[in-house]
């Protein structure tokens, strides 16, 4: 099983709601996170952080302690899969820029966590969306567990 990380761009709306941001893939053009391998000389969490700038073009905190993970099936260029392991590092997002590496290959929205949970390609990743919309998973900032209120 490979092993990947995760971002969860998130942030908070005007009225107090959280949105998270999917992106489709390049490869099939469906919903998921911002996901990649681990780089080395970082942490697994900067790494999400890393992989949420260039292939979501944010940037923002990201909380060092995982929120949870993910099963998909991992799709390489020669047609193959294996199975994998995503985990998932929430990152509130405090920058969108407007240009960023992978623009020309990916879209990006912000949707409410039920809509991402209906959005996301891989079932896991969906049920992980829809217990975080039902409040079941509790994302922490900076090391300080905190719910955030949907």
């Amino acid at each position: 099983m490979c092993h990947q990380v995760a971002a969860l761009p998130w942030r908070r709306e005007d009225d107090g709601s959280i949105s998270v941001l999917l992106i489709t893939s390049r490869t099939n053009g469906k919903w998921m996170l911002p996901k990649g391998w681990p780089m080395k000389g970082l942490s697994e969490a900067d790494s999400a952080r890393q992989e949420a700038l260039e292939e979501a073009g944010v940037e923002g905190r990201v909380d060092a302690q995982a929120v949870g993970s993910y099963r998909y099936s991992k799709l390489f260029s020669d047609g193959s899969s294996t199975p994998g392991q995503a985990v998932i590092f929430p990152l509130e997002v405090t920058r969108e820029r407007k240009d960023w590496k992978e623009k020309g290959q990916r879209q990006r929205r912000w949707m409410s966590p039920n809509e991402a949970a209906e959005a996301a390609h891989e079932p896991d990743l969906s049920r992980f969306l829809a217990n975080l919309a039902a409040g079941r998973v509790t994302l922490s900032q900076m090391g300080q567990p905190r719910a955030i209120a949907l």
